[in-house]
């Protein structure tokens, strides 16, 4: 074997548990950015664009300022607990032929992290305030009920879910009562320098008037380090494969960007 030769193999010796251990810090890195049980604080600005719904000729936006909020166990509550708090701005059709864009209703929900080591389970109360600035942005009901989250996580990413259910209580006499239950699966492949594919399309039941519609979706995203914090910006394509009602997303555009802070 001549010198070059050797000389590029030692390198090559050298340099690959350097390279293994980069690649798990990407994927550490993303699935920290990517977890919702994840115990860190954090700030996300997504954005859910349907250009078409089913049997109309109009679009709807939904774009979500959400902020999570990790609390350490008290004497009270022995278990750590996530708060998460979610004001989406939309765009609906109103009564007169255009369009409104407001503030639509606040969601709150308080997750308690039950189970840590290997599959995370958190399960926790979750209210629904009806703050929309029109009646077509929201329900205008009080809405209340439970959310639970379950996560597989590994150095090739993540797999699990989170359920939601909630009824309303309380709230304008003469809009109708709302139950309503979805599923968002989280389904992440991480790929080398914090680059991952991504499906994670919401199904939506409303059960008060037996619609629902289940969207597939296929996306991209890329998490960093910047500092101390994380961000990590995604889209994702999501198509409706099952669907039953009218005025239902034929297609939806999801995109955002979340910040981690201090992870």
């Amino acid at each position: 074997m001549s010198r070059l030769r050797f000389g590029r193999a030692v390198l090559l010796t050298a340099l690959a548990p350097i390279s293994v251990c980069a690649n798990a810090d990407n994927a550490d890195t993303a699935n920290k950015s990517n977890n919702p049980l994840n115990l860190a604080p954090g700030a996300n600005l997504q954005d859910y664009y349907s250009p078409k719904l089913y049997d109309t000729n109009v679009h709807t936006n939904d774009a979500l300022l959400r902020g999570t909020l990790p609390l350490a166990p008290s004497n009270f509550i022995g278990v750590p607990q996530i708060l998460r708090a979610t004001l989406p701005i939309s765009t609906r059709p109103d009564p007169h032929g255009g369009y409104s864009t407001g503030i639509g209703d606040l969601n709150l929900f308080d997750i308690f992290l039950l189970k840590t080591e290997g599959v995370q389970l958190g399960i926790g109360p979750q209210i629904t305030a009806p703050t929309a600035a029109q009646d077509e942005l929201g329900t205008g009901k009080w809405q209340a009920g439970l959310a639970a989250v379950a996560i597989d996580s590994s150095p090739s990413g993540l797999l699990g879910g989170l359920v939601q259910y909630q009824s309303s209580f309380a709230g304008d006499s003469d809009r109708q009562h709302v139950e309503t239950a979805t599923f968002q699966p989280f389904v992440i492949h991480n790929l080398p320098k914090g680059w991952y594919l991504r499906s994670t399309g919401t199904w939506t039941f409303d059960l008060k008037n037996d619609t629902h519609y289940i969207p597939i979706g296929l996306g991209v995203g890329k998490a960093w380090k910047s500092g101390i914090n994380i961000l990590n910006a995604f889209v994702e394509p999501q198509w409706t494969v099952e669907r039953k009602g009218d005025g239902l997303p034929q297609f939806t555009l999801f995109a955002g960007i979340n910040v981690t802070f201090g992870k």
